[in-house]
């Protein structure tokens, strides 16, 4: 089996959700939308969309028609009446509604990506002349506050390494899997800390991807591209210890056959699962923290700019695009930099 596979079931997953959508939940003329933009991005940022979208048609639904009128049969017409106060209504609407029997909440952040969302759709038709007005551009992005920056500190980093091969601090039922699965989430948690990849980078790794000869394995990236990456004898021991383990094991099926890490039902593990192994171990070395995969990936990050001071290396290690996005994350002052600075500006000359 080629490494890629597990990419294109993902893709062909997301790609049966958004026909799905299409079919049943959104208005006929989202399907010309979504094929407009098939070519310019992603599976996954299509069915984000498209998922949006959805929200956004069912409130129109609610609020602007009182359910007297189905989704699917909105009209260009219909879309072309919402004013940039519907839309700034819809805004607020978010903040605390009832969908599918469940109360949802959205933050500024979920609030600016939904509006980025109908601003697409109303552009395209736009800008097509299938509609005379985009009222979407007269709608304000929310204001996005910078969010705090967690990880974990150095101890933290020997501790929760410590806690996951000796089991310390686990609970009772807990500690009944954690014999089985401790060199397996050994291997995870070192190569989070030991390279920074992504979750999904992470859960879609094969077997073949890794080279033990110069400690190295290939990742495959947002948008697929592949990238080669290192890891220290650390990890590389850690991966050892696992994949001999995992040698006496079955997967239950062919398109596992060839998963780097698996789940106990021996499948290839899951986003899910690896997000509530590093949350069970990381609550005992920090429980102040919500530490997920990705503040594990910024604790990597944070270590290698302080150990090499070059934002460009970080950047490309970590598959950042845009140096940019590094930049405010892992090369902001310091508290330890503040201090450093203290007295290097002369107001006297030294004294003789």
């Amino acid at each position: 089996m080629k490494s890629s596979n597990y990419y294109i079931q993902r893709n062909n997953k997301n790609i049966e959700t958004i026909k799905r959508l299409l079919r049943d939940d959104l208005p006929a003329f989202c399907f010309d939308y979504f094929v407009a933009i098939e070519n310019q991005t992603s599976s996954l940022t299509r069915l984000n969309y498209a998922h949006d979208l959805k929200i956004f048609f069912y409130y129109m639904q609610e609020r602007l028609y009182r359910g007297k009128k189905q989704i699917r049969d909105f009209t260009l017409d219909d879309l072309e009446a919402v004013t940039n106060t519907d839309i700034e209504y819809f805004l607020s609407f978010l903040s605390n509604y009832n969908y599918g029997g469940r109360q949802h909440n959205c933050n500024e952040r979920a609030k600016a990506r939904k509006l980025s969302s109908v601003r697409a759709l109303f552009k395209h038709f736009f800008n097509k002349g299938l509609i005379s007005v985009d009222n979407s551009a007269k709608v304000a992005t929310p204001k996005l506050h910078e969010k705090p920056i967690i990880r974990l500190e150095q101890n933290e980093v020997y501790n929760i390494i410590d806690t996951v091969e000796s089991g310390n601090g686990l609970s009772p039922h807990q500690m009944a899997y954690h014999e089985k699965n401790k060199v397996r989430d050994s291997a995870i948690l070192m190569l989070f800390l030991g390279t920074g990849i992504r979750i999904s980078e992470l859960v879609g790794l094969n077997n073949e991807d890794l080279n033990f000869d110069n400690n190295s394995f290939i990742v495959t990236r947002k948008g697929g591209n592949k990238s080669i990456l290192y890891f220290d004898s650390d990890v590389a021991g850690a991966l050892m210890r696992y994949i001999d383990q995992k040698d006496e094991q079955q997967t239950q099926s062919l398109e596992d056959s060839n998963a780097l890490f698996l789940s106990n039902k021996k499948r290839r593990i899951t986003v899910r699962a690896v997000e509530n192994l590093v949350q069970k171990y990381a609550k005992i070395v920090s429980p102040l923290k919500k530490i997920s995969p990705h503040k594990l990936r910024s604790t990597y990050g944070t270590q290698l700019y302080k150990a090499t001071g070059d934002i460009y290396v970080v950047a490309d290690i970590l598959g950042h695009k845009d140096v940019n996005t590094t930049r405010k994350h892992y090369a902001a002052i310091s508290d330890d930099t503040r201090r450093a600075v203290v007295g290097k500006v002369k107001l006297k000359p030294d004294s003789e």
